[in-house]
Order: C-alpha cells, then sequence, then structure tokens
C-alpha cells in the first residue's frame, strides 16, 4: 500500500512538473490554476466542542516537515497523501525582490535552505521588529533566481538531513499547482518589508485572480486590519497569530500577553487566533500538564475560532502523555471542556488521526485487529518495571497478557524482576555495595544479584523506571521514578486471577546456572507458584512459558495447555525450514526482536521485510515481537515519530500474533480503533502499514546511508540446548561444576567457558607469585 503511494506520488510530481512548465502564466509568474477556497470539513457523525461544531481543521506546517525539508514540493505532496482531505497547506511567506511569494519558515532563509552555498557574499544585515539581525534575505533576489539556485535543508538537527538539497524553494503559486483544497498563508514581518518597498498585501492582492488563500495570519495588527478591507471574509479567515507574552507587537507596541487579555480588541478584524499550544494547555517546570486555560472558551464567547501551534511528534511535551502524540492532541479535541478549531502541526497524518480516528473513542472495547497486547514488566513506560503499579496499569490500559520475569531470591522466593541485575533496576546500589560481585556467566560487568539478597531485603529496596535509552536524552515519568513495590510471583498470579486478565507469560532465564551454582531450582519454582494457582487446570487464562532456553521449556512439555514460547535473542534474517522445525519440538511460539521482521540501514530508515513471520506461521508457530516503545527515538523514520504506524506495521501487515510493549495503552487503543482495520471501505483515513524500503528508495543515492552487515539466518545452535542440570544441594553449590560443556545455543550463557577463563586467570596470577 506504502509503495503504491509513493509511486503515485512520483507521477504526481512528473504531472506537476509538466503543468508548470507548460500551463499559460499570470502577470509576475502567477499560474492560471484556481484554488477551491474554503471548504468545509466532510461530513462526520461527531460534534466537536470548536466554534462550529465541526471537526478541528489539520493544518500541515510547510507540509510534513517532521519529515521532508520544510515547504519543499515533496512534504506538500506527502501531507496532502497521509492527511485528512480537507487538510489546510500551511506557507510562511517571504517576499523576493520582484514582490512575489516564496515559502521559507524565517525571514532569514539561510536557516532552512542552501541560500549561504548559492550566495557565499550574500550575508547582510537588517533590522527586524529592532533587532539587528545578519544573514540571507529573499528580498536580496528574484524568485527566479532563487528556485534555479536555492534548495531546502532540514531545519531541525533531530530530523533525516537525507533530503537536503534535493528540492529547490517553493511558492504558493506551486502550492496552488498541487490541487491543494486549502492555503494558509502565515506573514511575518510585513513592516520589515514594507520598510524596503515589498508589499504582501499587494502580493496576495495580485495573486486573487488565480488563487485565494483560505486563511492569512500575521502577528502584525496593521497589517490584518489592512487585510480586512481587502479580502472577501466569506473565503479568508485573516487569523491573528500570538507570539511569546513578553515579545512586542509592532503596531501596537502592546506585549501580546495584554492582548491575550484583550480579545475584544480583535473581533472586528480577525476570526480567530494562532497561538502556542501552552497558553491552553500550560506545562510546569518540570514538564508536567498543568490544567488547562479558559482560554478557549475567552475566546469562544467573543466569536473567535482558536488554532494552536508548536505541535511536534518529536519533541518532548508533557509526561502525561507517555510518549503518545495522539494523547497531546486529545487534550486540546477531547477533553470534555472545549476543542481548539485547529491543530498546526508538523505531523499532520498523526493529527488527522487523533482527529478522525481517536476523538471521542474513548470507550472502545471490540478489537478490529487480530494479536495479543502482552506487557512488558507491565507498563514499564510509566511505571519502575515489575512494580505493583506497572502490572495495575498495564491491567488498566487493556494488556491481554501481563508478563513476569521470574527471579529467585536466596531464601527461594520466586519474585518478578525484569533484570537479574538488582543495581539496574532497583537502588539496591545505595543499600548493599557490599554484595557487589561479577558473575561472568551472567554479565561482564559488577552487579547486585537477586540470588545473593533475601526476599526481604528486596522488598525493602525501592523500584527504578528503566531508561531504554540513556544517550537520547529523554526520561520516563520522573514523578514516577520510584514509586510502587516488588511482587512475588504468587502475588502476580493472584493478582492475574482476581483481575481476570487474559492471561500470564513467564520469562524463566539463567535456569542452568542458578541450578547448578546457587542451587536454585527456578523451573521447579514456577510450576510450583502456577500449580498453587490454579492455573495448570484451567484454559479461559493463557499461560505462556519464556525462555532462551530449549530445555527450560521440554521441563513444560507436560503441561499442554500452557503454551511454550522461545526467546530468539539475535536479529536474524531468515528461518530456514530445517531449523523451524527443530524450534517445533522444543516451543509452539517465538519471541523475536523488531529488526528480526523489518529490517533497517544505518540512516534508521526501514530497507525490507523479513520472511521470518510467514516461516514461522508456515509450521503453525506463533511470533511475538518484542520490544515495542512509545519514543520517537525507537521509531524509524518511516514510522513518522508515530508509534501506532509501527504497531499497524507489525499487526496488519506482517501478522504477528502479539506484541510486546512498555506502554499497553497504545497498543490497545490502537487494536480496538476502527480506522486500525485498513480493509473497512467506510474508513476515512485508515491507519496505514509502512512498506519497508520505500522511503529509503526515495532518497539520492549520493546521500542513501551505508546497509548494516547482512544478519544470520537462524540456525540450529539458536535453539537447541543442553539438558538442565541437576540442582545441586545448597552447600555444594558453590562447587558444583559448570552447566553440560556440549555447545549451547546463541540465546544461552555459555558457563564453562567464563569459568575456565576466570581460573586461567587465576592460576596465572598466582603464578606470578
Amino acid at each position: 500500500m506504502f509503495r503504491q503511494f509513493l509511486a503515485v506520488l512520483l507521477v504526481l510530481f512528473l504531472l506537476v512538473d509538466l503543468i508548470l512548465a507548460k500551463k499559460p502564466q499570470g502577470p509576475k509568474g502567477h499560474t492560471s490554476k484556481k484554488l477551491a477556497t474554503l471548504q468545509g470539513p466532510p461530513p462526520s457523525s461527531k460534534k466537536f466542542l470548536t466554534l462550529s461544531g465541526d471537526p478541528p481543521d489539520v493544518i500541515a506546517k510547510g507540509g510534513f516537515s517532521g519529515l521532508f525539508p520544510e515547504s519543499s514540493q515533496f512534504a506538500y505532496s506527502f501531507a496532502m497523501e497521509m492527511s485528512l482531505p480537507n487538510s489546510v497547506m500551511y506557507c510562511d511567506v517571504q517576499l523576493t525582490r520582484d514582490n512575489l511569494g516564496v515559502c521559507i519558515s524565517d525571514v532569514n532563509i539561510d536557516f532552512s535552505t542552501t541560500a549561504s552555498m548559492a550566495y557565499p557574499k550574500g550575508e547582510k544585515t537588517f533590522k527586524v521588529n529592532g533587532q539587528d539581525v545578519r544573514g540571507w534575505y529573499a528580498l536580496d533576489y528574484n524568485l527566479e533566481d532563487l528556485k534555479n539556485t536555492t534548495f531546502y535543508v532540514q531545519g531541525v538537527v533531530s530530523r533525516p538531513t537525507t533530503f537536503d538539497g534535493t528540492f529547490p524553494v517553493f511558492s504558493p503559486d506551486d502550492i496552488a499547482g498541487l490541487n491543494v483544497t486549502r492555503l494558509w498563508l502565515n506573514v511575518e514581518n510585513d513592516m520589515f518589508y514594507n520598510d524596503h518597498k515589498l508589499s504582501a498585501a499587494k502580493y496576495i492582492q495580485d495573486s486573487a485572480r488565480f488563487w485565494v488563500p483560505s486563511h492569512i495570519s500575521s502577528p502584525e495588527i496593521g497589517f490584518l486590519k489592512f487585510m480586512s478591507g481587502q479580502v472577501d471574509k466569506t473565503k479568508t479567515k485573516l487569523i491573528f497569530k500570538f507570539q511569546l507574552k513578553d515579545e512586542v507587537e509592532p503596531t501596537n507596541r502592546e506585549k501580546y500577553g495584554a492582548i491575550l487579555n484583550n480579545l475584544a480588541l480583535l473581533k472586528p478584524f480577525a476570526a480567530g487566533i494562532l497561538v502556542p499550544k501552552e497558553f491552553i494547555c500550560p506545562l510546569t517546570p518540570d514538564q508536567y500538564s498543568d490544567p488547562p486555560t479558559t482560554l478557549v472558551d475567552d475566546a469562544h464567547k467573543q466569536g473567535l475560532e482558536v488554532y494552536a501551534y508548536g505541535f511536534a511528534s518529536d519533541v518532548m511535551t508533557s509526561f502525561n502523555y507517555s510518549y503518545d502524540p495522539v494523547q497531546e492532541y486529545l487534550q486540546f479535541i477531547d477533553n470534555g471542556q472545549f476543542s481548539v478549531d485547529g491543530l498546526l502541526t508538523d505531523f499532520p497524518s498523526t493529527a488527522s488521526n487523533a482527529v478522525a480516528c481517536f476523538a471521542q473513542s474513548k470507550n472502545l472495547t471490540t478489537k478490529v485487529v487480530k494479536g495479543l497486547v502482552i506487557s512488558h514488566n507491565g507498563a514499564s513506560g510509566d511505571y519502575p518495571g515489575c512494580s505493583d503499579l506497572a502490572y495495575q496499569k498495564a491491567i488498566a490500559d487493556g494488556a491481554d497478557i501481563i508478563d513476569c520475569t521470574v527471579q529467585v531470591s536466596k531464601d527461594k522466593v520466586a519474585l518478578c524482576l525484569g533484570n537479574i541485575d538488582l543495581s539496574a533496576i532497583t537502588t539496591a546500589l545505595a543499600t548493599y555495595m557490599d554484595r557487589s560481585t561479577t558473575v561472568h556467566e551472567i554479565q561482564a560487568q559488577n552487579g547486585i544479584f537477586a540470588f545473593d539478597l533475601d526476599w526481604s531485603e528486596i522488598a525493602a529496596l525501592k523500584p527504578t523506571i528503566e531508561i531504554p535509552w540513556k544517550d537520547s536524552g529523554l526520561v520516563r515519568n520522573p514523578k514516577n521514578k520510584n514509586k510502587g513495590k516488588f511482587v512475588t510471583l504468587a502475588s502476580f498470579l493472584e493478582l492475574a486471577k482476581a483481575k481476570k486478565t487474559g492471561g500470564v507469560l513467564i520469562n524463566i532465564q539463567n535456569a542452568a546456572f542458578l541450578a547448578s551454582k546457587k542451587g536454585i531450582g527456578v523451573v521447579d519454582a514456577v510450576k510450583k507458584a502456577l500449580t498453587n494457582a490454579g492455573f495448570d487446570k484451567q484454559s479461559e487464562q493463557k499461560v505462556l512459558i519464556q525462555s532462551d532456553d530449549s530445555s527450560v521449556l521440554a521441563a513444560f512439555k507436560d503441561k499442554p495447555n500452557y503454551q511454550r514460547v522461545l526467546t530468539i535473542k539475535d536479529s536474524k534474517s531468515d528461518a530456514p525450514k530445517s531449523v523451524v522445525e527443530e524450534i517445533k519440538k522444543h516451543a509452539n511460539g517465538v519471541v523475536v526482536d523488531r529488526e528480526t521482521i523489518v529490517q533497517q540501514n544505518t540512516g534508521f530508515f526501514t530497507t525490507a521485510f523479513t520472511k521470518v513471520v510467514e516461516e514461522m506461521h508456515a509450521s503453525n508457530i506463533s511470533v511475538y515481537v518484542t520490544p515495542l516503545r512509545n519514543e520517537f527515538v525507537f521509531l524509524n523514520f518511516d514510522y513518522l515519530s508515530d508509534p501506532y504506524l509501527q504497531l499497524a506495521t507489525y499487526l496488519s501487515s506482517q501478522m504477528v500474533d502479539g506484541i510486546i510493549t512498555d506502554f499497553p495503552a497504545t497498543a490497545a487503543a490502537y487494536m480496538r480503533n476502527p480506522c486500525s482495520d485498513v480493509n473497512n471501505p467506510d474508513n476515512v483515513l485508515p491507519i496505514r502499514p509502512i512498506e519497508a524500503g520505500d522511503l529509503a528508495k526515495q532518497i539520492d543515492p549520493v546521500a542513501l546511508p551505508p546497509a548494516l552487515p547482512p544478519k544470520p539466518a537462524l540456525e540450529s545452535s539458536d535453539v537447541n540446548d543442553p539438558p538442565l542440570p541437576p540442582v545441586a544441594k545448597v552447600e555444594d553449590a558453590k562447587k558444583a561444576p559448570s552447566p553440560s560443556k556440549d555447545k549451547k545455543s546463541g540465546a544461552s550463557r555459555n558457563v564453562d567457558i567464563w569459568y575456565m577463563i576466570v581460573l586461567n586467570i587465576v592460576f596465572a596470577l598466582l603464578s606470578l607469585y
């Protein structure tokens, strides 16, 4: 589907080029194409608390500027394809020397174009709104010259630069040639341009013979007052744009904060206001949402529409939204108190889905997409993993299966902990530094291990919310950083029973080491707990036993109502039939990482789908993918910083049997939303899976990021493990031999090799004395 779209898009570009090349030109370079104006939103059964009662507008800032360079041809075309049909295309207008408009986001055009490369001696200093600003200015060049010499670049450093220098600057005339339904012109610095004998008003008036904007905004009262007498207000809405509260409006020399308290001043000439989103839903200094202000209600009482700007899915906003961009939009359009009249965003596809799909859809309970939502250490994106609060939230958020990675304490209590090393997920370092040891069979670095502490000592620790990618600078809900308490396996199972979850997933790790070295029989502990809780004699709730050790799974063959799931730890490119048959001897499901299904290059663009899911399904083996996370730094650029597109790709396109996620709420919302059914012809805007590799194909080969080394195919050694050693007696555990010296699977630790390395080092050191 995605591939078909991009093919159509490329054809569209060629047609546009032909049209622009052959079409008769109006005066001063205007095309003769008429632009449809002020088309209303499509019919909707939903009623919003907007001023009109219609759905809020989605306004694409410079097109799809969250991925492509802002205001480029591809950005606008992509936004039109991926957004609601009546979405508005937004252009920041700068004026050229011949008084024509060009879409560039800042008066210093070098911020988002190659102007300094095209005109290395063109840097100048001008006074803009009383401030000296040094840079490159559109007013120094004719439009045609800029089109022939100057190209867009990505102005946000965290976004891909692979499309830089590809698209020449674009004008409102060019946008009109794309057959947009509505065009929004934002005119800033009108007084500056007037000082240089240029006029945005004249440019718009001259253009009216060929196209008419649906909206004109400006932060200058004088400009809007003048335009009020020039435009047909049944076709064009005039919108006053607020800057930061302490900045000064150029006409009246009054701070924007003061104007905000006197909205009646704007009513004679403006149809609405465009404000930073924080004016409506402010944030506390520690990035949490404060209660909404009364701004929308106040404006609506004056008959003014309210448009909010500053939305971007790849920018940290409020921790209240759990890195789910849809939840932020819903706070502005579906909060039960008010709705803004429009959303100005760098990611119009997500805003469109929020309006068309998720607004007024909070109580949906029926799945429209097959698959299980499995928690990853509970709702570990919002609370410390494996804490009681993480499990409670996962259940409340709609997880089908809640999970417990089982560890066993020194006094043989089975409990749920995402990591056997307590220093990574608790406050253990502050209390038990003297218990820190190196266990090479587990990990290379020192740790404080669960098997070295009694349950009472572990229970007294505070859990810590885990940050999967510390280098990103993103953190998870700081207020919840140490909230909750750890639970035993027995308590976990009791909770699952009491809340009638769809089932439980029990993850068993390091079983061979614990048996031979610590005298801990984790398999027996799990079996006993499941039996005591009655899970072995029922079928209402699923029981999934997960392990990277095939011998652990073999120990549960006598429980036919349990599903045995083998963890494939490393990314794979293929699953040969012979190896799949080996898996089938031990398991009826596998857990794989994301790259085993969707491959990527070094630039974080996807490159291809593997056939692993198809190959597993051919042998009736279920496939679960892990871990899925909401944070945009975990999402390939193809997913448009939208976790819902990733969910759609794995569940609707690749047909996995379940996803394992830190954020069950997002997954459950996706699976229950009617827009997730891509085969439903009634969907105005289905949540579409990506087609891996399609975006990478649009990149200039010179700029294409290098491919990653090919992943290996799955091998028998990744699957088959030696039998589990017997559980050593506690007094003999320290001198017990390592588990079998037979070759271990890639998914299991090779205990013997590490053990021999340590012994050799000890003997070498002793020989020095």
